[in-house]
């Protein structure tokens, strides 16, 4: 599914189309998503955008009334349009603007969601998120601090949204690579200087995956239409049986919290 960079890709690309301009009207084909479409969205006309903001995977429209949040599911996809062009079997939702372009969101899947709320305080979807990873708030003090006495592996521990926001498989397993780090230990066994190296490793590879686009796996577009480029530079993450490009040792793959994760036993420790 689009990850954190993937997310935020896609808040940068539809901005500018969206941020002092208004929502004439949304046009919903299938309301039948993760959970419907809410009717408030449905009910839109001449609604101003006054920003485009991000919360862990959720995109937040903000108008003058209230929030749109958007989440792209495990197929999902926003692309920025002129208003002529025809709509596809899996394009569900629309936002026609005042500038004559739409927002089209693309879900073959429909695991997505398109939800209202007055108040981002009292939405349940975003209630319980740990902090952002590219925040202050998170960096090795705050990771050595919640590892304490922590069983659980460390991979599956990294993925917790209660933890840190926005860290999926693909950076959770490049980023134990970076930081050389066995995906497999307990969280607990973290020492202060490698839970440091960590969170710094994690920033970078994210910021680096923001810079170049995004990870390409499978569906995900950008909102101009274009892959993202930061899978071209993968050391680990689907390489099962490969040399590594660090080592040569061969690349790992083994499920740790249901989820496939990948490794290097030559450079992780």
């Amino acid at each position: 599914m689009p990850e954190l960079p993937e997310v935020e890709t896609s808040r940068r690309g539809i901005e500018p189309y969206l941020v002092g301009h208004s929502i004439q009207y949304a046009v919903v084909r299938n309301a039948r998503l993760r959970w419907p479409v809410s009717e408030q969205i449905l009910a839109l006309s001449d609604r101003p955008v006054r920003s485009v903001q991000r919360r862990a995977k959720y995109l937040l429209i903000e108008l003058d009334a209230g929030w749109i949040i958007v989440h792209l599911g495990m197929s999902g996809s926003l692309r920025v349009l002129a208003e002529e062009v025809e709509a596809g079997k899996h394009d569900h939702v629309d936002l026609v603007m005042s500038n004559g372009m739409i927002l089209r969101y693309t879900d073959p899947r429909r695991f997505g969601a398109w939800l209202w709320c007055e108040d981002l305080a009292t939405s349940n979807v975003l209630a319980h998120l740990g902090p952002e990873p590219l925040g202050d708030a998170f960096d090795g003090q705050y990771l050595f601090d919640k590892s304490r006495n922590k069983r659980t592996l460390i991979k599956p521990w990294l993925m917790d949204n209660k933890l840190v926001v926005g860290v999926g498989n693909i950076y959770a397993s490049e980023s134990l690579f970076t930081a050389g780090i066995l995906p497999d230990r307990p969280a607990g066994s973290l020492s202060l200087p490698e839970s440091e190296l960590l969170a710094k490793t994690i920033k970078a590879v994210l910021q680096r995956s923001i810079e170049q686009g995004g990870t390409t796996l499978r569906d995900f577009l950008q909102s101009d239409g274009k892959p993202g480029y930061f899978a071209q530079e993968l050391q680990v993450y689907g390489r099962t049986g490969e040399p590594c490009r660090v080592c040569g040792t061969p690349i790992e793959s083994a499920k740790h919290g249901q989820r496939s994760t990948f490794f290097c036993r030559g450079c992780q420790h």
